[in-house]
């Protein structure tokens, strides 16, 4: 009788691990982004060199994130997780001990196969313990947790190089070390056979990756757009440019739980299509307004329109009914940070053509490749109704 208590507090905490979870990955993909010059410095390299430390963590995230929802199914979520945040604390002490700056890119790069293996099964995870009329909330604040990570990681790593960059990697893996000592809920119970790498790999899911490509990479991945913007037209300097950036994810931690509510209330799809058309909307504004201050405010706001088209498409596939939902949605987070990689890659050369269509063009895409893959996607299971349709109410 008197163990309920302490039962009770061990859920609470493991269930809390959970969703901090989701602050970690992009905390550690975006840390390195306002010490480039310090870290350069270190080593004898130009700060441009230096920025190799982003793509050296996300190129490895990404890719790996194509298989690790499904290997991480099959060898148990939980103990998955915990290896991968045993390994995110080494990898993370390798980088703040570094004495070479290859040293430091292996240790960005196990930082990122690491993440591959938490956030997928995360996402997973919080799904089998959520009640399907509040998965929107719920993922909500998981995109919440993601979102506090990637616009707080710019400020802290550049307080913890007051002292030294290094401090930044410390911290992440205290972090980690605490996240993998709270441990997580059980795996759900699981019949037949292991999941396939092929069954994260179906039409349905691929038409929702598709669409998380497009829509992270031509919404949240064309901050660099805008800050050229800004800089170019209205002579913002860097930190006047990195205050106007902030505001995109702001708005997106703070309306992730309206959004959430949304689309337990309205549907995943519905709710995806809406996020697409509003942002499309917005960045085009951003590309052709005269006004700093109203680009600034349009850019803040669509940092909500895009939390809509990704935490809608992660409930889509989460709620589907598939028989391998960590593989599933593993394919549609890989995809979307790979849209993310290739937006510079696809619009840098387009603004230094024609400024104004760097911005039009993204936009164009979003709002139209959404409603071409997502228009006849309907819930393959009953209970997933819900999502095209109104919640009901829950029960007293």
């Amino acid at each position: 009788m008197k163990a309920a208590p302490v039962d009770t507090s061990r859920s609470r905490v493991r269930l809390a691990a959970l969703y901090a979870g989701g602050f970690l990955g992009p905390f550690g993909g975006a840390m390195t982004s306002s010490v480039l010059p310090e870290v350069g410095a270190g080593f004898g390299i130009s700060a441009g060199s230096a920025a190799a430390t982003l793509t050296g963590y996300m190129v490895p995230f990404a890719l790996l994130m194509l298989v690790s929802g499904t290997l991480g199914e099959r060898w148990g979520a939980r103990r998955t997780i915990r290896i991968a945040y045993a390994v995110y604390v080494v990898a993370s002490v390798l980088c703040a001990v570094a004495w070479s700056f290859p040293v430091l890119m292996g240790g960005r790069a196990l930082q990122g196969a690491a993440n591959a293996f938490t956030t997928p099964l995360l996402l997973a995870a919080i799904a089998a313990v959520t009640p399907q009329a509040r998965l929107g909330r719920a993922l909500g604040v998981f995109a919440s947790m993601q979102a506090a990570g990637q616009t707080s990681a710019p400020l802290l790593s550049g307080l913890a190089a007051e002292a030294s960059w290094r401090w930044a990697f410390v911290g992440a893996a205290v972090v980690a070390g605490a996240l993998a000592l709270a441990g997580l809920p059980a795996d759900p119970p699981r019949g037949g056979e292991r999941p396939r790498l092929r069954s994260a790999w179906q039409l349905r899911t691929l038409r929702v990756a598709v669409v998380g490509f497009v829509g992270w990479g031509c919404l949240g991945g064309v901050s660099f757009l805008v800050a050229l913007r800004l800089g170019d037209s209205f002579g913002l300097g860097a930190g006047q440019r990195g205050l106007v950036l902030t505001g995109f994810g702001l708005v997106g931690i703070f309306c992730a739980r309206l959004t959430g509510w949304s689309i337990d209330r309205f549907g995943a799809r519905r709710w995806a299509l809406f996020g697409a058309a509003g942002g499309a909307v917005l960045l085009a504004g951003v590309g052709v307004l005269p006004s700093v201050v109203a680009v600034g405010a349009l850019w803040a706001v669509a940092g909500a329109f895009s939390q809509a088209v990704i935490v809608s498409l992660n409930a889509l596939v989460l709620s589907d009914g598939g028989e391998n939902r960590s593989g599933a949605v593993s394919v549609v987070q890989s995809l979307r940070f790979l849209g993310g990689a290739a937006s510079p890659i696809a619009f840098v050369p387009l603004y230094h053509l024609d400024p104004m269509s760097a911005f039009l063009v993204p936009a164009g895409l979003v709002l139209a490749v959404p409603p071409a893959l997502l228009l006849g996607f309907k819930p393959r299971r009953a209970d997933a109704g819900r999502q095209d349709g109104p919640a009901p109410a829950p029960r007293p």
